[in-house]
Formats: structure tokens, C-alpha cells, sequence
């Protein structure tokens, strides 16, 4: 427990009352020889004067908030008013003791801070059960559901090459079924890691950077074969070399969503017009389909968990439901934002803007 106060009869005071009662108190007449042993030591509680030469307490508060945002602060003062308590507890202060006190208000004071410690002590201690709980619930995904679905459909895969010309059409049919009912738990599994990953911050970094045109031109070749199946036409219009931040990883899986669902979702003979553009400090990624389009009592849901838009076009579109949620999960992640505009029948126009690194020569 640390005491911080340019009066030393009342670290005189702290110290004796405390000591008395089981606490190890250190004492210290100015904030920055106080700040500088919390840099090294780190108190359960600091209890603070407000009116101090050269660093007063609102400084304090706020240095200390900055190296140990834990630590229960307590401010002691002789000049107690309302305005000064709501400004101390605005910079992270838990309580206030005006001066003189007597030692039954200090140990009382005292007392209530120890159980906001443990408060916030037991609340991160499960805060870290929870993450390890949800880091063993992903290996365990991974390992033990995701690799038998894998083998249970390479086994299909399989046999079907080899013995679809001595099965039946209706054992044809039932395998081909659960080819495709396997293909969804896979795609199901694999989102729901990335959004496992997304929310305990390990799917993205922040820090690097991704050229979004070569992304979106490597997104538009691997899908190339589904363009053709469908009969579709891709465009993708851009003046020059687009840098944003995020790595390869975050920024390609929010191209391939948007650019696979304006595939899926499109018309027969339909186009899908992507364009990629920088303006100020924004990168901005467009996908823009003539398919069935969203009516807009749909819009507010669709970037929710697990959300698809169920109509008879639709019915026989594969998909999870979490595309759309990983998307807005990773741009807003990024910093960026992420809309969409569309209207029944006439299409859809995502419309993605993700920060670009300070200095980049391709703005």
C-alpha cells in the first residue's frame, strides 16, 4: 500500500494507523518519487493528496492510471469539494477522504478499497479462465471435429471416383448428399474458428499492410471456375496500386466473402463490378452484383451471427450465416467500416473502407 503527500504528519499518520491494522505501507513526499517505485512495485492500493507542489494528485491519478490501470486509488485532502471528487474519480479514483480523518475513517476507507481490489483481482482472474477455457474449446474443434469430418469426406470423395460406376443412382444421390452436407459442417467449423480467433485478437494484424488490388485480382483468379459455372462476368476497375493496413490474412478473407457472396447470390449471366479506390487516409474496397438484392427490412440484421436471408431464392444457396459477421468483425477490427445498399431484385453494392498506412506513396 502506498501513501503519496506532501505533509509528513499524515504519512505519519497513514503509516502508523495502517500498520496497525496488518498493512506494509510505504510513504512518499512528492508524486514522482511515488510513480517512480509503482514502476517497479505495483500496490494493491494509493492513497493520493490532491493539493501538491510541483505534481498534484489529478496527476498522479492520471500517470498511475497509465502504468497500472488496476491499482485502486484513494485520494486524501483537506480541500474536499464536489467538483474536485467528480474530476478525481473521472481520472480513475474509487474514493474520497477529506482531511483531518480519524483512524476508524481510514482503516473503514482503507477497507472498502482491499475489497475493490480483490473485486477486480477475482474478475481478471476469471477473465483468464474464460480466454484459456475458450483457447482449449478451439484446439479441441479443430483436432477433434474437425479432422474426422475431413477424413469422412475425403473417404467419400474417394469412393465415389472410384466406385461411382458400380453404385446405384440412389446410392450416387445419397453420397453426393452427404459430400455437400460434410462440405457445410467444414465451412461452419472454419468460420467459427476465425471467429473465435477475431475475438481473442489473433486473426489480424494490425500493424502490416496488404496491396487490396492484388488481393482482389488473386481472390477474382481462385474463384474463376464458379464465374464461369455461373455464367457471370467480373470487372474489376481501379486507377493504381491501393496499400491498407491489415495483413494478407484479414484483409483477403473480407474480399473473398464479399466477392464469393456477390457470386452466389448473382443471376445467371449477371456481372460483379469490384472496384478499388483510395481517398485521404481511407482505402476503399467496392463489390457490386445485379443479383436478387436484400429487401430492406433485412439490412439491420445482416452483419448478425448466424443471419441469412431465407426466400426461395436462396433456399438452394450454400453458405453459414457467419460471412458477413467475420467481414464486419475484421474491418472494424482494421479501424474501417463496412455498408451496404441494396434494393429487391436489382442487386447488392457492399461498400468496405479500411485505413491506409501514414506516408503510403500510392495516395
Amino acid at each position: 500500500m502506498f501513501a503519496i503527500d506532501d505533509d509528513d504528519v499524515i504519512l505519519l499518520s497513514c503509516r502508523r494507523i495502517l500498520e496497525k491494522a496488518g498493512c506494509e505501507v510505504e510513504t512518499f513526499s512528492n508524486g514522482y518519487d511515488g510513480i517512480a517505485r509503482i514502476e517497479v512495485v505495483r500496490p494493491q492500493l494509493l492513497l493520493v493528496d490532491l493539493k501538491m507542489p510541483e505534481l498534484d494528485g489529478f496527476q498522479v491519478i492520471e500517470r498511475v492510471r497509465a502504468i497500472d490501470p488496476d491499482v485502486v486509488i484513494a485520494v486524501l485532502t483537506g480541500y474536499a469539494t464536489i467538483a474536485s471528487a467528480i474530476e478525481a474519480l473521472k481520472l480513475g479514483a474509487y474514493d474520497f477522504l477529506p482531511k483531518p480523518f480519524t483512524p476508524d475513517e481510514l482503516r473503514l476507507l482503507v477497507n472498502r478499497a482491499c475489497e475493490r481490489w480483490q473485486l477486480v483481482a477475482e474478475s481478471a482472474r476469471l477473465r483468464c479462465e474464460k480466454e484459456e477455457a475458450e483457447r482449449r474449446f478451439v484446439t479441441f474443434v479443430t483436432h477433434q471435429l474437425k479432422s474426422p469430418v475431413v477424413a469422412a469426406k475425403q473417404y467419400l470423395d474417394v469412393l465415389v471416383f472410384t466406385a461411382g460406376g458400380e453404385l446405384s443412382p440412389q446410392a450416387l444421390d445419397w453420397l453426393s448428399r452427404s459430400r455437400i452436407r460434410l462440405g457445410e459442417m467444414l465451412s461452419l467449423i472454419e468460420d467459427w474458428l476465425t471467429l473465435s480467433r477475431i475475438e481473442r485478437g489473433t486473426f489480424c494484424d494490425r500493424r502490416a499492410t496488404t496491396d487490396l488490388l492484388e488481393m482482389v485480382e488473386r481472390v477474382v483468379d481462385g474463384m474463376r471456375l464458379q464465374v464461369e459455372s455461373a455464367n457471370l462476368t467480373v470487372r474489376v476497375h481501379a486507377t493504381g496500386a491501393v496499400r491498407v493496413c491489415g495483413d494478407a490474412n484479414g484483409v483477403g478473407t473480407v474480399v473473398s466473402n464479399l466477392v464469393s457472396n456477390a457470386i452466389k447470390y448473382n443471376r445467371p449471366g449477371g456481372s460483379v463490378d469490384i472496384s478499388v479506390s483510395a481517398s485521404g487516409r481511407e482505402g476503399t474496397l467496392e463489390v457490386a452484383d445485379t443479383g436478387i438484392g436484400l429487401a430492406e427490412q433485412s439490412l439491420p440484421s445482416l452483419f448478425r451471427e448466424f443471419s441469412r436471408v431465407r426466400s426461395d431464392a436462396t433456399a438452394d444457396v450454400p453458405g453459414t450465416g457467419l460471412g458477413l459477421a467475420i467481414c464486419k468483425r475484421i474491418v472494424d477490427e482494421l479501424g474501417g467500416t463496412i455498408e451496404v445498399h441494396s434494393k429487391e431484385h436489382e442487386g447488392t453494392r457492399f461498400v468496405v473502407r479500411m485505413p491506409t498506412p501514414e506516408g503510403d506513396d500510392s495516395m
